[in-house]
């Protein structure tokens, strides 16, 4: 991963290692390449789409439609099974709203984790009110992982629908979402993938997973903010209704009643994010060109890096498994409130992120209101963990 770092235009602002950002699972930093096919459409080609046959237009349509072919392959999905979305929030309230209303009743049983992001946690939460069906939660054992066999036994219940997240945004802890989908259909079950925390480094493969639907946002692989991206599986989405009603999204329209257009245009109602559309498939470019192998490989090592630093201090608490997690690590200091700690840091240009993370219900688990959260990317380098430690101490001895 030699020079990748100098790829990404904001650290070029600053001196060799004096930004240090450790806050890639709320959003990572754009490549070169995702911010000149954003300015390129904008100067160059810049018209609605599926809509006018002039050039410039006929461009636009193409472009766009190239990064559904992209994402369909990064993914190995069928390109008419990918539906763009503004974020993986927005992907999981299609799902709730178009399949959940219409296909959940009483007596059945929603099923997803504890350590859910509330993009995955609250729309069910709903679901279950308008619908009187039962939510129903996986307990998180104390070391960070999912309790497999209650899953085992509560799949047998009438359990209709699973939801999970396949890394934690908090704990970095990495699901074993094959078995458990596997699971899930012996029983009847249909199974969602929030996979926003590991589709940068993780291949997933929704034919091999056999998952019905997955979301994930494309800010937090290297892409612009405003896309997200809901895959279903094409006899699923074809059953469904729409989410949002206007253009684009229709067949025939009269002054009585109206036709859908098909999958999964029938789902992108009105002018869609199209430069952003445009940056994922240049941010998928760059993740092939590096391997994702690759990316999983270097993640792990500025991982267990930084886990062996903390893991030195006797006031540090470090929560969830040592071992099965991504590039993430939530942890605690000892009489040092995390928002303190994430100031002062800040203060040294070093970026990580206190609070709850959007996972309440998680930290209630863990027995606290807030953490320190560091989070890595591949532009993190192995040279900046010194710093890190350097200004760790002196923050620490400044607050306590």
């Amino acid at each position: 991963m030699d020079n990748i770092k100098k790829q990404f235009p904001i650290f070029n602002h600053y001196k060799e290692n004096e930004l240090i950002y450790l806050d890639s699972a709320s959003t990572t930093q754009k490549h070169e390449s995702v911010l000149f096919e954003l300015n390129n459409y904008y100067k160059k080609y810049s018209a609605n789409i599926h809509r006018s046959v002039y050039p410039i237009a006929e461009k636009a349509t193409n472009k766009f439609e190239e990064s559904r072919l992209k994402v369909s392959n990064f993914i190995n999905s069928k390109s008419e099974e990918i539906v763009f979305t503004k974020n993986a929030t927005e992907a999981i309230n299609v799902l709730a709203y178009s399949w959940g209303l219409n296909n959940l009743k009483k007596n059945d049983v929603i099923l997803i984790s504890e350590m859910e992001h509330h993009s995955n946690l609250i729309p069910w939460q709903f679901i279950s009110k308008k619908t009187g069906c039962t939510l129903k939660y996986i307990p998180m054992l104390d070391n960070g992982v999912l309790d497999i066999d209650y899953f085992n036994s509560i799949i047998l219940n009438k359990v209709k629908f699973v939801s999970l997240i396949h890394q934690s945004n908090v704990l970095g802890t990495i699901n074993p979402i094959k078995d458990m989908i596997a699971k899930a259909h012996q029983h009847g079950a249909l199974v969602m993938i929030d996979a926003a925390q590991s589709i940068s480094h993780h291949k997933i493969d929704v034919k091999s997973l056999d998952c019905d639907f997955l979301v994930f946002s494309g800010h937090k692989k290297f892409a612009s903010t405003g896309v997200g991206v809901f895959f279903g599986k094409y006899d699923l989405l074809d059953k469904m209704d729409p989410f949002m009603y206007g253009g684009q999204m229709i067949n025939q329209v009269n002054l009585k009643e109206s036709t859908w257009n098909s999958v999964p245009l029938k789902f992108e109602a009105g002018t869609p994010n199209i430069a952003e559309v445009i940056s994922l498939g240049a941010a998928i470019d760059f993740i092939e060109s590096l391997g994702r192998s690759n990316i999983k490989s270097y993640l792990e090592q500025i991982t267990n890096s930084y886990l062996e630093l903390l893991n030195n201090f006797s006031n540090i608490t470090i929560y969830g498994s040592q071992s099965i997690r991504g590039p993430v690590i939530s942890f605690n200091i000892e009489g040092v409130h995390p928002y303190d700690f994430c100031q002062i840091m800040g203060q040294h240009n070093i970026c990580l992120r206190a609070g709850n993370h959007c996972a309440q219900p998680l930290l209630d688990k863990l027995g606290t209101t807030a953490t320190n959260r560091i989070s890595f990317q591949i532009y993190n380098t192995v040279d900046e963990i010194n710093i890190f430690e350097e200004k760790l101490k002196k923050t620490i001895d400044f607050l306590r």
